[in-house]
């Protein structure tokens, strides 16, 4: 069959022949329809990410959509090793397969199920979200982010805070939910002053997608806040501007601050596609959207690198 082969360290997959899975240890077979260009999928496949194995050769695409031999129709999570998404057929344990709605097709699931699911069980497992709180959004201009404002509001928040540097992303957040933005940049007094009058407001959760400088400033901020006793919940889930940063002692003795993480690890896998389940049904009954762009699977070496931008990237079985 044909499929997305990394054969060894740092080098990225290609479309090419790969051995066919076999049902066996009560493991099904999926006939994969769609796997989205996540970034899981790729730091997973350059080997990268805290759970590679670094075993090759293997195939690349960590979730998918497809069916199974009794011709339902269903959304996978974390295929059996050494198979993967991104190809003609897969080998899922039957617990991680979710049957999809009639009204969602193929590649807004596949393109939905990971994004989303990262703030959905954010803030339901890990923030313990609780309707009527307000939720800033770290590096909301992003797929991840952008979904994150809308799981916020659809969970129930009060208000949502999204931050982030695309100026004409941030402004079409306020049709997805936003309440507020706050734009990112490189004058940090002018971040810094953002993000404590956003504190002076009151926050609950803040949920992380980029790290680094940014979220330094947030809990500064936060621990320069008197809060009014509201306890911060500080939830980080994505890296991408730098997997470290240096925060002063103090700041975790001045104020309520607790910090979290949410991934792969520190929630148990049902529970992550509990929060998936949620993420599909919300899409098919309108509250969620992404926006997508549908890639032949044969075209993978030519669109692995897309960075996103405005459309998700989701890879289609010719």
């Amino acid at each position: 069959m044909k499929a997305a082969v990394v054969s060894q360290p740092a080098q990225k997959p290609v479309h090419t022949n790969f051995d066919e899975p076999v049902a066996s240890g009560g493991h099904r077979i999926v006939q994969v329809s769609a796997s989205a260009l996540s970034q899981l999928a790729r730091a997973k496949a350059s080997g990268q990410h805290y759970s590679s194995s670094n075993t090759y050769p293997f195939v690349a695409g960590v979730d998918g959509v497809g069916r199974l031999d009794s011709g339902e129709r269903v959304y996978f999570f974390a295929p059996v090793a050494p198979f993967g998404a991104m190809a003609e057929r897969t080998l899922v344990a039957p617990e991680r397969c979710i049957a999809l709605p009639d009204a969602l097709d193929d590649v807004t699931a596949a393109a939905i199920a990971i994004p989303g699911m990262s703030s959905w069980a954010a803030l339901t497992e890990r923030a313990r979200f609780v309707a009527g709180e307000t939720v800033l959004i770290n590096g909301a201009t992003g797929a991840s982010g952008q979904l994150a404002v809308q799981v916020a509001k659809q969970l129930g928040a009060a208000k949502v805070i999204a931050t982030g540097r695309n100026r004409t992303v941030l402004d079409k957040l306020h049709t997805m939910g936003a309440d507020e933005t706050i734009a990112l940049g490189d004058d940090e007094a002018a971040m810094n002053r953002a993000f404590e009058a956003a504190f002076a407001g009151g926050i609950d959760v803040v949920l992380d997608y980029l790290w680094g400088t940014s979220a330094r400033a947030l809990l500064i901020a936060a621990a320069r806040a008197s809060q009014e006793q509201r306890a911060l919940r500080f939830v980080q889930i994505g890296s991408i501007s730098g997997g470290e940063i240096g925060l002063p002692a103090a700041v975790l003795r001045a104020n309520a601050i607790t910090l979290l993480g949410s991934g792969l690890g520190s929630i148990a896998l049902d529970r992550l596609l509990a929060a998936a389940q949620a993420v599909l049904e919300a899409a098919a009954m309108g509250g969620l959207h992404v926006d997508t762009k549908a890639v032949p699977l044969s075209q993978l070496v030519e669109h692995w690198d897309d960075d996103g931008g405005k459309l998700r990237s989701v890879f289609v079985v010719d």
